[in-house]
């Protein structure tokens, strides 16, 4: 049996789970309800929304399943939760057809970014935010210049890439770059602020110990016996 070494454990699985369908059900309440009335369009976005998700998370379960001859909960609850981003730049835009190709290319990407890109890059990114969250929006704003129907949303000026028209695809990308250029400059800025009053890393020790007993004093899990410090 292989063995996979990681630089964390996942700390408690029926809490992934618990939290991305806890967030599967508040999605569909901003996709959805970005309509702003209860009309045929919140519906399409509910079903793009839905769609998106379940072929993400069965994406990501089929990645598993290569790689490591099994499905696992949190690598579907991961792929649930990409898949919810890359549909919601264009839940309302895009056929529900196109929703099902979006999210099962969503997961692979995802995951190409956290298994290798984040390692050769040496991205610390505990929680995947960048790979799953950053990556997928990418992706979510690419696709909706690519399956975006105008016939859909009167709100898309033009058609998608694969309807013919380039228009819409080249301003989502200009979006997308900008997009970026601001979050980069603007978390350098929020950064050179908060170093003024607190370091921006804790040390190799403290990081050792845990932040809880290290920033904290405290122990989420003691063990009564007087030996926690």
């Amino acid at each position: 049996m292989r063995i996979r070494h990681t630089a964390y454990r996942v700390h408690n699985i029926p809490f992934v789970a618990l939290g991305a369908f806890i967030l599967w059900f508040g999605w569909f309440g901003f996709n959805a309800g970005s309509a702003l009335a209860a009309n045929g369009l919140a519906a399409h976005a509910f079903m793009t929304t839905a769609l998106a998700s379940a072929s993400a998370m069965m994406s990501w379960m089929l990645i598993d399943v290569i790689k490591d001859g099994k499905p696992t909960l949190v690598g579907a609850s991961t792929g649930l939760v990409v898949g919810l981003v890359a549909i919601t730049p264009g839940a309302g835009f895009v056929p529900i057809w196109s929703a099902i190709i979006i999210g099962a290319l969503v997961s692979p990407i995802c995951c190409f970014t956290i298994s290798v890109l984040k390692g050769k890059l040496k991205i610390d990114d505990a929680l995947d935010a960048f790979g799953c969250h950053g990556i997928g929006g990418i992706w979510g704003g690419i696709a909706t210049g690519i399956f975006a129907k105008s016939s859909i949303n009167s709100v898309a000026k033009w058609d998608g890439l694969i309807f013919g028209d380039y228009h819409l695809f080249v301003a989502q990308i200009i979006g997308i770059v900008v997009t970026i250029a601001v979050a980069i400059a603007g978390t350098f800025i929020c950064l050179g602020i908060v170093k003024i009053f607190t370091p921006l890393r804790v040390s190799d020790k403290e990081e050792k110990a845990g932040l809880d007993i290290s920033e904290h004093g405290e122990s989420a899990y003691p063990t009564f016996n007087g030996l926690d410090s």
